[in-house]
């Protein structure tokens, strides 16, 4: 007698179809990179969005003296350490004058543990999130990673990128929520907080949930930052020690939640983490007292921008919104490609320099826009300048 799996076939399981993200096409121009450099190549990069210099000194300090003294590196609370939570607090005391409970604050393993804890908090699988575009391209792929359905709300040039109150009135009915940033990846769009306000109560009058990305807070040209919480306890803001602080690596940011899904934060993380890292908590204690240091850095991201600015131009763009903050120029090259893939292998095939293909950013329109990072040194964006200029110059227009 056979044995009973020699009679009924084998069950072979699937992956799940919330696993089904779309993989970044600047993955193809990793590899391109990676092959270059191989080859003896050389690359100007301005693909990352990813500050060049180390952490701010202090809190390399603070983490080298936890390392030292002995003492074990555990868990935290689930919601962080207490004094990192009450130094965020007093960070909107400083900047925005506002009196934000430490109890409303939640550390989390980079802003991109923020989005999911956010995102598992406020909606229930199946519903559908407004997500404005262009933007970074991770909110569409943690959106359906949790069973929610991206909806695409376009902005372009003649807004500044902005998302306004008309455009939230027009959503369709079963859209939740809404993901907006400011200052905005990979356009440097920032909203005033005029702006804000009416975004905030045009989401009350639908009974959306609006979640904000701050995470390029104090990177900011001419004017400061306004944060989405000025206009209501009822916002879900999204910050971290990435970009101003230039801590990519650690991991590290923190959620400013309503009263009513703090208790729901903390389940999750508890479940999920446990807490953010302790040692990149005890480092962004001391980075919170490091502003003198991060000045000097936006002023160096000025002076790129401003190089950029005055130089594209001299290639033949000038379809593209100066940025206002963080360190990207989002420029429109239609005029050379509709191909943004192609377009961004090919510079760097002929040039040496890379740049990001927008069809990550817009799902709808990046197949004719690039995106120009210049959080690296100067001579970076100068030399990529010098090799952009005559290359651009020779390419034939459409």
């Amino acid at each position: 007698m056979s044995d009973l799996t020699d009679r009924q076939p084998l069950l072979s399981p699937q992956p799940s179809p919330r696993s089904d993200v779309e993989i970044y096409r600047m993955w193809e121009i990793y590899k391109a990179v990676n092959a270059r450099v191989k080859a003896g190549g050389e690359v100007v990069s301005l693909l990352v969005g990813e500050p060049t210099l180390p952490p701010p000194a202090r809190a390399a300090e603070a983490a080298i003296r936890a390392l030292s003294d002995g003492r074990t590196i555990g868990y935290t609370e689930a919601l962080g350490m207490t004094r990192l939570r009450e130094g965020i607090a007093q960070l909107y005391r400083q900047r925005h004058e506002l009196d934000i409970p430490a109890r409303r604050i939640a550390v989390t393993t980079g802003t991109s543990s923020g989005f999911m804890l956010a995102f598992m908090a406020a909606f229930e699988a199946g519903q559908t999130v407004a997500v404005a575009e262009p933007s970074y391209p991770a909110y569409r792929g943690a959106l359906k990673a949790v069973n929610l359905v991206p909806h695409r709300l376009g902005t372009d040039a003649s807004t500044g990128y902005r998302v306004t109150p008309a455009m939230i009135d027009a959503l369709p009915a079963q859209v939740a929520g809404l993901v907006i940033a400011s200052p905005a990846n990979p356009t440097g769009t920032m909203l005033d907080a005029a702006d804000l306000h009416g975004i905030v109560a045009a989401c009350r009058r639908r009974g959306l949930w609006l979640i904000v990305d701050e995470l390029y807070h104090g990177v900011g040209y001419g004017r400061p930052a306004a944060t989405a919480l000025a206009a209501g306890d009822d916002v879900i803001v999204i910050n971290g020690f990435s970009k101003y602080w230039g801590m990519t690596g650690w991991r590290i940011g923190w959620l400013a939640l309503p009263d009513r899904l703090v208790q729901r934060v903390e389940a999750l993380t508890g479940s999920l983490q446990i807490s953010a890292p302790t040692l990149s908590q005890i480092a962004a204690i001391a980075a919170l007292d490091c502003d003198d240091e991060m000045r000097a850095r936006v002023a160096a991201y000025a002076r790129n921008r401003d190089a950029l600015l005055a130089a594209l131009p001299r290639f033949g763009i000038d379809n593209f919104a100066p940025p206002d903050g963080a360190f990207y120029l989002y420029a429109d090259v239609g005029g050379f490609t509709d191909d943004s893939v192609a377009f961004c292998r090919r510079m760097l095939d002929e040039t040496g320099v890379v740049a990001a293909p927008g069809v990550d950013f817009d799902t709808a329109q990046g197949h004719r826009f690039i995106r120009l990072s210049f959080c690296m040194d100067a001579a970076v964006i100068d030399e990529a300048i010098r090799r952009l200029e005559p290359w651009f110059r020779a390419q034939n227009r459409r």
